[in-house]
Formats: structure tokens, C-alpha cells, sequence
């Protein structure tokens, strides 16, 4: 329009680097949340290793990745040493032995001790936390300056409800973990984020919500969607390298 004043807009955002030929990996990125990071990601123009324990789920995410960007992945149980060096590996061969992110997502449902027996609590355990703590080492193993780990939580870390022990003992490990390992991470020039979504559209963490309980929820804003967790995700990671996002907290906004 003539006479239009231009406007300066310098000053009116920050740097935002760009995840273009980013190399990263999403542990639990067949479904879900994970599924939900690693298409996003791919979308921006990076490249995307993922794994879940589903042959059929990967095929499906993997197809989904390609689609909008490019990706590949492994079928492995992290829960299982021998699963989590084969993981590893598969990834080194196919980002070339580095990477820049890494997203660490996998997890099981997990409730309270008193209704599973020792075998499966401790896989439980093995997955939510033990898990987290050893792909976060390997994957800043393999990281050089500017990397950024982030692990995806969950707020049942702060609200502890009933019925649910093992589940918050796992995520509150996760939280504490996750801001002792930023600080000693911190001098090698990686970031170390958490998020830890609410209640959040997920077949394999909530079998009691039908398909359509879900959209219902979703639709009355008393339940997030995975792409919701991937947004979030995409901020934490497109910040510059002075800023610092260490914990995003995503909730519903209608309270169940």
C-alpha cells in the first residue's frame, strides 16, 4: 500500500537456530510422543533415528518420517543392555557416530508395587529410569559442542497422585537427574532440558481411554495431544545457544 510505513522489526524476536541437517535420535519415537517429535523434527529438515519395541509401529512411523522429511530406525527393548548397545549402534551407522540431539522419551506405563511382581517392577524401572540415564550418557558421548539432550518427563513428577508410585518414583528420578546432569554437562556446551507433559493422548500409557474417550478429552481441553509435547520440544531445541530452556511444563487447561 503507498504510503505505508516500513516497520524495523529487529528487535522484535531472538535468533532461532535451525534444526536443518540436525542428526538426532528419539528413543520411544514409534508412537505417541516420541512419534510425534521425530516427525516434526524430520518436517525441519533433520535426520531422525528412532526405535520402539514394535516392528509393525516402527514400519508405520517410519513411513509417516519419510513422508515429510527423512528418518530410520531399529526395533529394540531399551530396557535390555544388549537392546541398548544394539540401539546405539544402529544409530552411529546410520547418522555417521555423532549426533546433535538426542530426544529420550521411552517409557512403560508403570502403577504401584503392590499390583505386579518383582520381575515386572524392576523392568519397569529399568525402562522409565534406568534407561534415561544411560542413553543420556551415550548419546552425550557422542555429541561435541552445541548439543542438546532433552527428556520427556511427566508431571506425574509434581503431582504424585495415588496408584501410580512407581510411575512418579521413575519420573521424579528423571527430574532429579535431568537438572544434576544439565550442570555437568553445561561445560562441554550441551544443554540438558526437561519437559514433563500432563495428561496426554496416548494409547499404550492409558488403556482405560478408548479412542474416542480421547477425543472427547482432547476436544473438551482436559487432554493434550502428542503434537502438543512436539511443539514444546521444537521450542526447547530453536533457542540460542546463550538461552537456556531447562524445564517446560505442558498441561491440560481444563483440569480433569
Amino acid at each position: 500500500m503507498s504510503g505505508q510505513i516500513a516497520l524495523d522489526l529487529d528487535d522484535a524476536h531472538t535468533e532461532q537456530p535451525s534444526l536443518d541437517g540436525k542428526r538426532v535420535v528419539v528413543t520411544g519415537g514409534t508412537t505417541g510422543i516420541g512419534r510425534a517429535i521425530a516427525v516434526l523434527l524430520a518436517s525441519e529438515g533433520a535426520s531422525v533415528f528412532i526405535c520402539g519395541r514394535d516392528e509393525q509401529h516402527l514400519a508405520d512411523a517410519l513411513e509417516r518420517i519419510n513422508n515429510v522429511g527423512k528418518g530410520d530406525g531399529v526395533a529394540v527393548d531399551l530396557a535390555r543392555p544388549e537392546d541398548m548397545r544394539r540401539f546405539w549402534s544402529a544409530a552411529d551407522a546410520a547418522l555417521g557416530g555423532a549426533i546433535d540431539v538426542a530426544i529420550i522419551n521411552a517409557a512403560v506405563p508403570a502403577q504401584t508395587p503392590m499390583d505386579v511382581n518383582e520381575g515386572e517392577l524392576r523392568y519397569q524401572l529399568e525402562t522409565d529410569l534406568v534407561a534415561y540415564v544411560v542413553a543420556s550418557r551415550e548419546a552425550a558421548r557422542r555429541m561435541g559442542n552445541g548439543g542438546d539432550i532433552v527428556l520427556i518427563g511427566s508431571m506425574s513428577a509434581v503431582s504424585r497422585g495415588k496408584g501410580s508410585s512407581v510411575y512418579v518414583a521413575a519420573k521424579s528420578g528423571v527430574q532429579g537427574f535431568a537438572a544434576a546432569f544439565r550442570e555437568e554437562m553445561a561445560p562441554k556446551d550441551i544443554k540438558v532440558g526437561l519437559i514433563e507433559p500432563g495428561l496426554t493422548g496416548a494409547d499404550f500409557q492409558y488403556p482405560e481411554y478408548s479412542d474416542e474417550d480421547q477425543r472427547k478429552a482432547i476436544n473438551a481441553q482436559k487432554m493434550l495431544r502428542a503434537e502438543d509435547i512436539a511443539v514444546a520440544t521444537h521450542f526447547m531445541l530453536t533457542q540460542p545457544r546463550r538461552t537456556a530452556v531447562s524445564l517446560i511444563q505442558v498441561e491440560p487447561r481444563v483440569e480433569s
